[in-house]
């Protein structure tokens, strides 16, 4: 039963995210005095979508690690360049939508994206290395980001950035990754069928919890916020469509392009916004929650057209045979 309800939850992954904010901004006045849970919760999404991982991942990372220079490059310097260099252009006197911007751009890979290239059939363990060095990469590389694009006009508390990190992301992921090497891949059979359900559930939860916090920047729409979720839009799926064209001029094979393109466009946006809501202004967090509105709708439009490139490539292949 529980397979069968985590299989109907992962069809509705494009809703869950979009309904979940919705929900936050009406019941805020009921959900914000248990925003305290939400880096609790998040960090058993983490565990329970790191349970896949392993230590043979990091091998295969350091053995080829062209794939995930490439992804980590899109994922840290690209991309969060573009982030900044649009976010000046259209917002370059509001340093809090400037700083929500980028942040939704330096924090990690998303662990959904795992789902997504393992339904396309890409190459899930390139997906996991990236996953995993990303994860274990975060405390040093969010604040380093944050400093260099916005810490001269925003205040960072980079220690307590560390922390939260560690806490939701990083050392979940370890446990997770430990019991999966301590069980030769016998945790992930047995926890996954009855915490992968849960763990949906758990993400909806914060997105909703995360959506009150920032219920009095979205029950208005004005020509800001329209702005704002234009932007957000564009850069998000600018993300999508660089890691596939940059993955394709290298000559990637066709699952190490679609694990690019997912792992690049695809950020572990739930977590961006646990930061933007514990460690930065109301205002900050903003454009960090318009990004889940997108995120999942974005991800299946980008399936499709994947499935289409690949079946349409692969007809032409066979015709000039």
């Amino acid at each position: 039963m529980l397979q069968s309800i985590n299989s109907q939850l992962e069809k509705f992954m494009p809703l869950i995210t979009p309904a979940g904010v919705v929900i936050g901004v009406i019941a805020a006045s009921y959900l914000k005095e248990f925003s305290f849970l939400i880096p609790w919760i998040f960090a058993f999404v983490t565990f329970t979508g790191s349970l896949g991982s392993s230590f043979k991942s990091l091998k295969e990372a350091i053995l080829h690690p062209f794939p995930v220079f490439i992804t980590l490059f899109i994922l840290h310097v690209f991309m969060p360049f573009w982030a900044w260099g649009i976010g000046h252009i259209v917002f370059s006197s509001d340093t809090s939508t400037l700083t929500g911007l980028i942040l939704g751009m330096v924090i990690p890979a998303g662990i959904t994206s795992f789902i997504w290239v393992a339904m396309y059939r890409g190459n899930t363990t390139l997906t996991l290395s990236i996953i995993l060095i990303d994860t274990l990469l975060s405390p040093f590389i969010v604040p380093y980001s944050l400093h260099v694009f916005v810490g001269a006009t925003v205040k960072i508390d980079s220690t307590s950035l560390i922390l939260g990190l560690l806490q939701m992301v990083v050392v979940p992921s370890l446990i997770a990754m430990c019991c999966n090497q301590l069980t030769h891949g016998k945790v992930k059979q047995v926890l996954n069928p009855s915490l992968a359900p849960l763990a949906k559930l758990g993400v909806f939860i914060v997105v909703m919890l995360n959506g009150s916090e920032v219920a009095p920047y979205l029950r208005h729409i004005n020509l800001k916020l329209l702005s704002v979720t234009g932007v957000v839009f564009f850069i998000a799926l600018a993300g999508y469509f660089f890691s596939f064209i940059i993955s394709k001029l290298l000559r990637c094979s066709p699952a190490s392009v679609i694990a690019i393109t997912y792992t690049g466009g695809m950020r572990n946006i739930s977590a961006g916004s646990v930061l933007a809501v514990s460690y930065f202004p109301a205002a900050v967090v903003v454009p960090v929650v318009i990004g889940m509105l997108f995120q999942q709708i974005l991800a299946s439009l980008c399936g499709m057209f994947l499935k289409r490139f690949y079946v349409v490539k692969a007809s032409e292949q066979q015709r000039a045979s």
